[in-house]
């Protein structure tokens, strides 16, 4: 498998209610990439492939946004079904996602090799539905 393809124009609150933040972008950020706080506080694209601080999300991103510009994010969810998030893309029911090594990116979490930090997104309920569950481990796959 590769990282899931997600159309933009897709990406939104699935069912339930999900819990959401208004943030500030540190740069270009694309609806549905999960996003990590950065040092100054913005919101930046996750990225598995690139230290800790990377891989540690905090939300996915519902709008798009640039530097310094506001938006609006999903928080992930401690109950099963709390915070179902629409990726945009067609995902496999019962497949667990992860943080990608492609800057922004979600893919499989079979995909990540060795080095690359494993934070996982959640698992899909539907062809569609992803419940938005991190698990952030802040280790390197060995």
């Amino acid at each position: 498998m590769a990282n899931i393809t997600q159309t933009a124009a897709n990406v939104g609150i699935g069912l339930g209610t999900v819990p959401t933040k208004l943030v500030q972008f540190g740069g270009t950020v694309t609806q549905g990439q999960p996003v990590y706080r950065g040092s100054t506080g913005k919101y930046l694209p996750a990225d598995a492939n690139d230290g800790v601080e990377k891989s540690v999300v905090t939300g996915i991103a519902l709008t798009p946004g640039v530097l310094d510009s506001f938006g609006i994010m999903a928080l992930p969810s401690t109950s099963p079904g709390a915070s179902l998030v629409n990726l945009g893309a067609t995902l496999a029911v019962g497949e667990t996602y992860a943080v990608s090594a492609t800057v922004g990116a979600i893919a499989p979490i079979a995909d990540l090799t060795t080095g690359q930090f494993i934070t996982i997104l959640g698992v899909a309920v539907s062809a569609s539905l992803l419940d938005f569950q991190t698990i952030i481990s802040s280790t390197a796959k060995a």
